[in-house]
C-alpha cells in the first residue's frame, strides 16, 4: 500500500474538480493511482467542504461544443453556445495548469531524491 503525501492527494482532487466530463478512473490512471483511492479522495475533500456528492454525467459524456452542433438562427441562443464553449476551452486550460504544477513538482521532489 502506497502512501502519498497530503499535497498529492489535494493537487489529484483539484486535477479531477477542475476536469469537466472527467472519471475517477481517466484521471487515476493519468496520475499512477488506483481509482477507487482516487474516489476516495474526492468524496472525503467534498464531504469536509460541505459539497453533496455530484450525479454522474447522463451517458458518461461531457457536454458538446458549439462546433460540433448545429447551427442556430438566434442569435441569444448562438451567444449562449459560444459561452459554454469558452468555459470548456477555460475549464480545459485549468485542468493543464493544475496537471503541469504537478508534473512540476513531482520532477522537483525526484530530483531532490536523486543522491548521485
Amino acid at each position: 500500500m502506497k502512501d502519498y503525501s497530503d499535497e498529492f492527494r489535494a493537487d489529484a482532487v483539484a486535477l479531477y474538480e477542475s476536469a469537466p466530463g472527467a472519471t475517477y478512473k481517466s484521471i487515476a490512471a493519468d496520475l499512477g493511482i488506483n481509482r477507487a483511492t482516487r474516489r476516495q479522495w474526492v468524496l472525503r475533500d467534498r464531504e469536509r467542504r460541505g459539497i453533496a456528492p455530484a450525479a454522474p454525467p447522463a451517458g458518461g459524456k461531457a457536454p458538446a461544443c458549439a462546433g460540433q452542433t448545429a447551427p442556430v438562427a438566434d442569435p441569444d441562443e448562438r451567444i449562449g453556445q459560444l459561452e459554454a464553449w469558452v468555459a470548456e476551452f477555460e475549464a480545459g486550460e485549468r485542468k493543464l495548469a493544475t496537471e503541469w504544477d504537478i508534473l512540476r513538482k513531482a520532477a522537483k521532489y525526484f530530483a531532490g531524491e536523486m543522491s548521485w
